[in-house]
């Protein structure tokens, strides 16, 4: 059962990212075990009480996002982790989130990831603009076909050590029209 708990949301981000339409929510799994919903992106038992604050989404920007590119000759290859007691726990066969640098993701980069806040649903649109990928067992990762911009790069790792959570961690990068861009995502906590 916790199999299926952990893999049916990843499972229907896959096929929402395939066909294009349905509700896409990053992130995929909560602080608590196995459960969808926001993570806890302070780390673990900080008490942060605002994950019981709602944030309303701006509006989907459609204009903003009709302007980037879909198509593109980047590589994005790089490596998730966080460190734990002094301790490098790699982000293990985790899907990991391209997301383009806009005004709707700036709103869930300051609010949900730097904040804690939950926020209201996604709008439907934005599975069209974000790439995933995965993992393997060292954290490694690479997109490939990338478009020339900005983009949040956002995955979850897996830590035994904190009870089982779910750490998120993400960063920001900028991916050139051609060539290789590294980027090691970390978080302390």
């Amino acid at each position: 059962m916790r199999l299926i708990t952990f893999y049916l949301p990843i499972l229907i981000v896959t096929l929402v990212s395939l066909n294009g339409c349905g509700h896409y929510e990053l992130p995929l799994i909560s602080g608590t075990k196995h459960r969808p919903s926001t993570v806890d992106v302070h780390g673990v038992n900080d008490g942060v009480s605002s994950q019981n604050v709602l944030i309303k989404r701006i509006a989907f920007p459609a204009e903003e996002y009709s302007k980037l590119q879909t198509t593109g000759n980047g590589t994005l290859q790089g490596t998730i982790a966080i460190t734990h007691n002094g301790q490098v726990i790699p982000g293990r066969q985790t899907k990991l989130y391209l997301n383009p640098i806009t005004s709707y993701s700036n709103q869930w980069y300051r609010e949900s990831y730097l904040g804690g806040h939950k926020m209201s649903k996604s709008d439907p649109r934005l599975v069209n603009y974000i790439k995933v990928t995965a993992s393997d067992n060292e954290g490694r990762f690479t997109f490939y076909a990338v478009p020339a911009g900005r983009y949040y790069v956002v995955g979850l790792v897996h830590c035994d050590d904190c009870g089982g959570k779910y750490i998120q961690v993400a960063t920001k990068i900028t991916v050139k029209s051609s060539g290789t861009v590294t980027a090691r995502l970390r978080k302390a906590i």
